[in-house]
């Protein structure tokens, strides 16, 4: 079995982050250390930590600017063992989660394991939206190549000097508008590194009300469009810039011309199907705001 460091970063949620840790308690295989990161200026886990401190291996770093890649560069940059196991500090793992991600890199030999995250609902989430599928995501059977699009930093495991080869791991210019996880993934992918995929490392997350909203789910296109067209355009200068500009922005404004007209045919027959047109017409305008220098930031202090 691999030595593996457990980390994960917390913001404002000492509720879920002692249920999470109560969970890595449970591990049948237990991780070298858990190494936590602190990101409110107030340090709010530190009551829960104190808690746990002598009952779990916790390596425990207070990062006081609230930025997720910063807070994501301090985890791995303290982590000891050669893998470590990301996961968010709202989610809850089964007892044989990091045994099942083990199991599934020593099998395909892989880089980096991806996992699924699976939504629990309160009475807050309408009937509609969990017919929607709007926080399902995507999964496979064990053993599939991962490509960019399902790459995550939630629930995951990644072979620590493939991500220290990053020299930062996460750009701290997405920290606060998220996106850092996918160009952190963008540039491993290009690297040539393998992922595969453990179906049997589930971790469950929560939707809480603040986020069973309509608003929300469309904020989200609109962050998630944004962060496309940024990842999109890093790195990229001159005349290819230009022109990946005006491929991107003629495309969403077609997009959304045609997602405005779907949603409002499909209104009187399915709010499910009205409602994801207007979801894809919220991401062509975070990606047409994108490419003006528009920000949306996800994470505030």
């Amino acid at each position: 079995m691999l030595d593996i460091s457990v980390c994960l970063c917390t913001f404002r949620r000492p509720v879920q982050l002692d249920q999470l840790l109560g969970r890595l308690a449970e591990q049948t295989l237990q991780p070298v250390e858990i190494v936590v990161v602190d990101n409110d200026p107030g340090h709010s886990a530190r009551e829960v930590l104190q808690v746990w401190a002598d009952r779990l291996p916790l390596r425990i770093v207070h990062q006081p600017e609230p930025n997720i890649a910063l807070a994501r560069n301090a985890a791995v940059g303290a982590a000891q063992a050669h893998w470590l196991a990301l996961i968010d500090d709202d989610e809850l793992p089964g007892a044989d989660w990091l045994e099942q991600l083990a199991r599934t890199q020593s099998a395909g030999d892989a880089d980096g394991v991806m996992a699924p995250v699976v939504p629990t609902y309160t009475e807050a989430t309408p009937a509609w939206m969990r017919q929607g599928g709007f926080f399902d995501r995507p999964r496979h059977v064990s053993g599939t190549v991962i490509g960019l699009p399902d790459s995550r930093t939630g629930n995951v495991l990644l072979r620590a000097a493939m991500v220290r080869s990053l020299k930062p791991p996460f750009d701290p210019e997405f920290g606060r508008s998220g996106g850092e996880d996918t160009l952190f993934f963008a540039h491993l992918h290009r690297a040539g590194y393998r992922f595969v995929w453990c179906d049997e490392a589930v971790v469950s997350e929560e939707v809480p009300a603040q986020r069973s909203t309509t608003q929300w789910l469309l904020r989200r296109a609109y962050r998630g469009a944004q962060t496309y067209v940024r990842v999109s355009l890093h790195g990229v200068q001159g005349r290819r810039r230009l022109q990946r500009m005006l491929y991107l922005g003629g495309r969403a404004l077609l997009q959304l011309a045609l997602a405005l007209l779907l949603a409002l045919l499909s209104w009187p027959w399915s709010r499910v199907r009205a409602f994801n047109w207007w979801r894809t017409a919220a991401a062509q305008l975070g990606k047409l705001t994108a490419l003006v220098g528009g920000r949306y930031l996800e994470y505030r202090s």
